[in-house]
């Protein structure tokens, strides 16, 4: 089995935000994942497409489902982040005003992008972008 599915993801777009994470849920079901391993690709996807939509310029979501793992790649166009061990502490956030009115940017999206997946991997240039890789082992 190899499946991909890909989506972009705007900046500022909270009409739309947590569609693809959605997408990717009903996806996995519709192959047979269990449960367990669906809740954790749900909550890292949703995670990662609500940072797009609070931190980027936008970006791209990438799932590949393969035979003995799950990939989800999240990457964004900018603007990378400064302090990256600061943005891995729970409860730190950079979120704006708007977002937090609405109910984000508590500050737990990177870490629990990378309690639930099995393998974490972020590299970020500040100026540039950020790139997350995340494995769920089937």
């Amino acid at each position: 089995m190899n499946y991909k599915l890909a989506f972009e993801v705007e900046r500022g777009d909270f009409e739309t935000a947590g569609d693809a994470s959605r997408k990717i849920k009903r996806t996995l079901q519709q192959l047979g994942i269990s449960n367990k391993i669906i809740r954790k690709v749900s909550i890292a996807g949703y995670e990662g497409e609500m940072n797009l939509a609070i931190h980027s310029l936008g970006g791209t979501i990438l799932l590949t489902v393969a035979e003995k793992e799950i990939d989800l790649t999240i990457e964004d166009r900018g603007p990378g982040i400064q302090d990256l061990s600061l943005a891995m502490t729970e409860g730190w956030s950079t979120a704006g005003d708007e977002a937090r009115r609405m109910g984000f940017g508590a500050g737990m999206g990177l870490p629990n992008m990378q309690k639930n997946a099995d393998h974490f991997q972020i590299d970020s240039k500040v100026g540039v972008g950020t790139k997350i890789a995340m494995k769920f082992f089937l």
